[in-house]
């Protein structure tokens, strides 16, 4: 009462006026502010224009642009309001526009098969006494680390999958998938001491897709994680470590384990994986039945997990009796092998392909879970690269100045290559390269000479394996793929055409366009509380389960090093020129 009285009886004299220092500060803040936000606002606005126009590889960039423009600001997007509201919209925004493009199948992605877990829900069945039978029998020689259950609902399942010519598609793909991380897998559940039949629960939650990505929900990986929650699993404009094969999977061996130590039952584990902890908590508070088949006898869970369960009980039925359900022709893909090397530095995926000999898809693929085409410039990175290449990428990176990587280019000359088609083709200028790499008329190029091929960072982005075109009112497919040495079915496919025609001022992809891990961005103050957003996954977990996650030891990762040979200058590539080079000649 008293501080009211003073307030009320000196109101001046108890708010200090701010002093005209700080009221320009104030505004001068405030216009960076605005001037941030009118910056971000334009990329995006070009953004929708590409995207409205089908141009989604442009759209992409756009959109990353404008969420980099933010993050790189050096400004307080957490404690500034206008600020933080401006991230948070335009990352729902771009969130937004990416769900429709997945939803319509020609998304800034790629093409992801559901897996059964998307429509469990959907699956009906009658009671089928035969096969329950049948399914004791077998069970009695069929060996597992988790209790297999049979009952009608786990049999209704085991005939979904073997009857339906598409879930047997879909059951047969995802066991074939699992080669790719079966090993890698049931280390790490077995490191955790997590059964290691609970594999097959990705067949579920992904099918062992790791970019994986439920438009509903934002649920994305392998294990299918939401986009906040604790888990271990960093999100930034980079990388995504939810499609991170082996980072998702340590995860979700330490949550399914500390999920089991909440319920002590394997089956109210997954149904709490799926549903969410505090919900079948309540749920066992209320009926008084700890067990997961009393609560499907009461319904007392939604459609979606009394289907979930059962689901993962037939899969892993199924795939130890392969001769009995029609799965002898299963063909497991080769695993997945690669070395690590872990950079500290931006270096672009063109350029670790270059140096390792490989095509830019091929790195891609071996990291599912960077969202674009470079590692972060400010903090380690684990890269994966093909097996048995590290020392070769290390010796090569060696001749690159650490601020050039991330848009300089390497080349081994073929043979009939000529340099003028090097320089052209990596978007580069010829006299560049030839002074940088002393190449002259009494050393000319020959078959096998490396080169390093210096590109200044405006023409970076026409090197990334991007390439396009924009038509013009004489082009037809045919003209455009003879310019540019490629099919006409490559075109179609490339950019989503249904026939040959082509309209002026369309642009076309005229290189296969690189697909990274889905740039799936959902707003932080979007609501998780429906079933089918897949709440367990963002919302639950005790802080135990909220600390950084590490992973485990591997084999191969190196530390790349750094020798600055070539002291540099981003924007005048040929000035960077050593007087003591790399021969070409290996």
């Amino acid at each position: 009462m008293l501080l009211v009285a003073v307030l009320t009886i000196f109101p001046i004299a108890a708010v200090p006026q701010a002093s005209q220092a700080q009221q320009s500060n104030g505004s001068q803040h405030a216009k960076q502010v605005q001037d941030l936000i009118n910056r971000v606002e334009a990329s995006y606005q070009s953004g929708i224009n590409n995207y409205n126009a089908k141009r989604l590889d442009a759209a992409r960039l756009d959109f990353d642009f404008a969420v980099d423009t933010m993050l790189s600001s050096g400004m307080d997007l957490k404690n500034d309001p206008a600020l933080s509201d401006e991230f948070d919209s335009l990352l729902s925004r771009i969130n937004s526009l990416e769900i429709v493009a997945l939803k319509q199948g020609n998304g800034f992605s790629p093409k992801v098969e559901a897996a059964p877990a998307e429509d469990a829900e959907e699956v009906t069945f009658a009671a089928n006494p035969a096969l329950v039978g049948k399914v004791t029998q077998e069970l009695k020689t069929t060996q597992s680390d988790l209790p297999l259950a049979i009952n009608e609902y786990v049999a209704g399942w085991i005939a979904a999958y073997t009857n339906s010519p598409g879930r047997h598609a879909t059951l047969i793909r995802s066991l074939n998938r699992a080669g790719k991380y079966k090993d890698m897998i049931s280390k790490i559940l077995r490191d955790n001491g997590v059964p290691q039949d609970l594999i097959y629960q990705a067949v579920a939650e992904s099918g062992f897709q790791p970019q994986a990505l439920n438009a509903r929900s934002g649920a994305a990986g392998m294990w299918q994680f939401m986009p906040f929650g604790g888990y271990g699993l960093e999100r930034n404009g980079y990388f995504d470590e939810r499609f991170d094969p082996e980072k998702s999977t340590i995860a979700y061996a330490k949550y399914m384990k500390m999920l089991y130590g909440m319920f002590g039952d394997w089956y109210l584990a997954m149904a709490a994986y799926d549903w969410g902890p505090g919900r079948v908590q309540r749920v066992v508070s209320r009926t008084g039945y700890a067990d997961y088949w009393e609560m499907y006898r009461h319904n007392a869970m939604p459609a979606e997990t009394m289907a979930y369960v059962p689901s993962i009980i037939a899969a892993i039925i199924m795939a130890k009796n392969p001769a009995q359900y029609g799965l002898t022709d299963l063909t497991p893909d080769p695993p997945v092998l690669s070395d690590t090397v872990t950079t500290n530095y931006a270096i672009s995926l063109p350029l670790v392909a270059d140096l390792t000999g490989v095509t830019v898809q091929e790195i891609v693929a071996l990291n599912p879970a960077m969202l674009r085409l470079s590692t972060p410039p400010d903090r380690p990175y684990d890269l994966h690269i093909p097996p048995g290449t590290t020392e070769t990428f290390q010796t090569r990176l060696k001749d690159f100045p650490e601020e050039n990587r991330a848009t300089w280019r390497f080349h081994v000359v073929k043979q009939g290559e000529t340099l003028e088609q090097i320089a052209e083709s990596l978007h580069a200028r010829t006299a560049q390269v030839a002074e940088f790499n002393d190449v002259t008329s009494s050393q000319p190029l020959e078959p096998g000479d490396e080169l390093i091929v210096p590109i200044a960072a405006a023409a970076s982005a026409a090197s990334l394996g991007q390439a396009h075109y924009t038509t013009r009112s004489s082009d037809t497919l045919v003209t455009v793929a003879d310019r540019f040495g490629v099919t006409v079915q490559q075109l179609r496919a490339w950019n989503h055409l249904s026939s040959n025609r082509i309209t002026p001022g369309r642009t076309l992809n005229v290189a296969e366009p690189i697909r990274m891990a889905p740039g799936m961005r959902v707003s932080r103050r979007g609501s998780h509380s429906s079933r089918s957003s897949r709440s367990s996954h963002s919302s639950g977990a005790p802080s135990s389960t909220r600390g950084k996650v590490h992973s485990g030891s591997q084999s191969n990762t190196h530390k790349s090093t750094t020798r600055n040979s070539h002291p540099s200058s981003t924007t005048h590539p040929a000035a960077t020129k050593s007087s003591t080079k790399k021969p070409r000649k290996q």
